[in-house]
Order: C-alpha cells, then structure tokens, then sequence
C-alpha cells in the first residue's frame, strides 16, 4: 500500500486493498496479471499495488532498537564471518567497557565463536573486519524483508532498481 505521494506505507492483504478500491479510498496501481476476483456482479483485477486517495501524514517511523530487529537489520548473518547457521549474538564493535554505546551504529549480530574470539576489543584491534557498515534501518528496509520474494512491479516502490 502506497501512500498518496507513492511513499510505501505497508503491506496489506487482498482483503483490505479490494475494501480500499471498493470503498473509493484507493486507487489501483498496478494488478496481477490474468488473475481476477468474482462476485455475483462484478469481476475486478487482483490488486498487487494499491495508492490511498488521500494523503495519510504518518508520523515519522523509528523502529525500536532491540536483538530481533538487529539480527533482522543483519540478515541473520554473522557480521565477521558470514554464517547463518549458527547461533547469533549481538556484539558491541566498541565495547560498552571502552564507552560504547548502545545504538545501531554500534551493534550487529555475531555468532558466539566470533563475539568470543573478539573479546572486550576493537574490531581493528582483534583483526577482525565487519561484512558490512552497520547503519540505523528505516521501515522500507523491513517492508523488504518482510515480503521476501519482491514482485518486480514493487521494486521501484521499495526503491530497488
């Protein structure tokens, strides 16, 4: 569901989009192709994108700095050594000892064999190098990985062209 300036807002079911369309209060964007809903009456495309008429002002989103959402930020991925497949902790890159913080530019998620490995030390200093850049998400990030399997029609939507 998009919001009236095409910001992606949320992901809604069928149900909802098709009350939206019937009601007025949206206007479809873009439906699946060959795929329709039937009434006794009516027959409509099945919707994939829809945008509200009116503009909804959404008070800006933060999304709440716990474990899960920063094991969700990282993929379940070690951020040292890259594994998925093992269990995940949630490491401080500058140790809360030396006055790190808690904040999303400085924690990611690390597998027990690296958080240990690492110790009470900079990654620097451990020889250690992050896969990537820890950065605070925004909630189209988690719209993304909410969906998993992203609809080529979305993309430009989610901003992943």
């Amino acid at each position: 569901m998009l919001n009236n300036n095409y910001e992606p807002l949320s992901i809604c079911n069928v149900k909802k989009a098709l009350i939206l369309l019937y009601l007025g209060k949206a206007e479809l964007i873009a439906a699946c192709e060959g795929k329709y809903l039937h009434s006794i009456s009516y027959t409509m495309p099945y919707p994939s994108i829809v945008r509200l008429s009116k503009y909804v002002r959404v008070p800006h989103k933060t999304i709440v700095l716990s474990r899960k959402n920063i094991l969700r930020r990282d993929g379940h991925r070690c951020q040292y050594c890259g594994r998925t497949d093992v269990t995940l902790t949630v490491d401080h890159i500058i140790p809360r000892s030396r006055g790190g913080s808690d904040t999303w530019e400085n924690l990611v998620a690390a597998c027990v064999a690296c958080n240990n490995k690492k110790g009470d030390r900079t990654p620097h200093e451990a020889n250690m190098k992050l896969l990537r850049k820890p950065i605070r998400p925004n909630h189209v990030m988690f719209i993304r990985h909410f969906v998993g399997t992203v609809d080529e029609e979305w993309k430009p939507y989610l901003y992943m062209n």
